[in-house]
């Protein structure tokens, strides 16, 4: 039988992760940050945080961004459930617009004509790998004063002119889960350049903790750091894209 997907894993993983294994450290840690800092390099973000996975990216971008209940987000029917339950986790309301049967992606016309009084996000995914229309959305966004979240999982490398994906909007996420064309097995990335939101995404990724660490908490948090273990392995995969 021909997989779906086959993660392509070399030599270069495997000594990766004996490194970190060697280090004594397991942990999110030094190599974590290297990880992060090559990555918003690579899209020309930045800032960069990890996260366990593309769905605590996504439900973490939007928690930053300050999606409260009741909000309506502009996002794609087709895409993996994901996209729309992080929109439901914070108490919004996803708003369903139909896509473009051309790129499967949804379409700037459409997702202006959704757009209401209750709106406050655009949440475009780039299916497939092929990016949405994001010069056009941003336009409309700025018009009407909306956030954008874009929802790179799937789209790691890909450019519009010459611009990275995940560099467009106000925050983005990508997913290295095991079908991606960079994968970790589970893991994920948050990048903006806006440093506020990347520090509220430090904070909500790691139980409320501000920058300096320690037992200081300044908001609810959580446990969604990712294993320097894991991050080693994206480092090498990040080597593979183009």
């Amino acid at each position: 039988m021909i997989p779906v997907a086959k993660p392509i894993i070399g030599q270069e993983e495997i000594d990766a992760v004996v490194r970190v294994l060697e280090s004594g450290f397991l942990a999110e840690g030094s190599v974590s940050r290297e990880f992060e800092q090559e990555f918003s390099r690579y899209i020309g973000a930045d800032y960069a945080t990890v996260a366990t996975n593309g769905t605590v990216a996504l439900s973490t971008a939007l928690d930053a961004m300050g999606i409260e209940p009741g909000d309506e987000v502009i996002t794609s029917p087709f895409t993996f459930i994901a996209s729309a339950n992080t929109i439901a986790m914070m108490g919004a309301i996803p708003v369903f617009v139909d896509i473009d049967p051309r790129t499967y992606n949804i379409p700037p016309e459409a997702i202006e004509a959704a757009i209401t009084e209750e709106t406050t996000a655009i949440m475009p995914v780039h299916i497939f790998g092929m990016p949405a229309e994001m010069k056009h959305i941003m336009e409309i966004a700025e018009e009407h004063e909306l956030l954008v979240i874009e929802d790179a999982c799937q789209a790691h490398g890909a450019e519009i002119d010459g611009k990275k994906v995940g560099s467009f909007g106000h925050v983005s996420a990508f997913s290295f889960y095991a079908t991606k064309n960079m994968m970790t097995g589970e893991g994920g990335m948050i990048t903006t350049d806006d440093e506020e939101i990347h520090d509220r995404c430090l904070m909500i990724k790691n139980h409320g903790r501000g920058k300096q660490g320690g037992y200081s908490h300044y908001r609810i948090g959580f446990n969604n750091r990712m294993m320097d273990l894991v991050s080693a392995i994206g480092l090498e995969q990040l080597k593979r894209l183009p």
